[in-house]
């Protein structure tokens, strides 16, 4: 059960981590140069969730948890990018 909590707190670390990318891009980029900035921070979450189980000592359910932390950034990205498309 402890390697439960642990995993979805690397997920959810993941998912704080794209939200803050998201809000930062917002703010300093313009409109075109955010959306083409939204695939850079889902490439670069992708990545990060493959270092963070690649150095884990449990490589079981490693797949699902990929799903699960790349499913939730690119949600995080859809929204702000949805966002993004409605300001301008």
């Amino acid at each position: 059960m402890v390697f439960m909590r642990k995993e979805w707190l690397s997920i959810a670390s993941v998912w704080l981590l794209v939200a803050i990318g998201a809000v930062l891009v917002i703010l300093n980029l313009e409109q075109g140069e955010a959306i083409r900035s939204f695939g850079v921070l889902a490439a670069g979450s992708l990545a990060l969730v493959s270092l963070v189980h690649l150095f884990s000592s449990h490589s079981e359910g490693i797949v699902r948890r990929l799903i699960f932390a790349a499913g939730g950034a690119y949600a995080i990205l859809a929204i702000a990018g949805l966002y993004i498309l409605l300001l301008g």
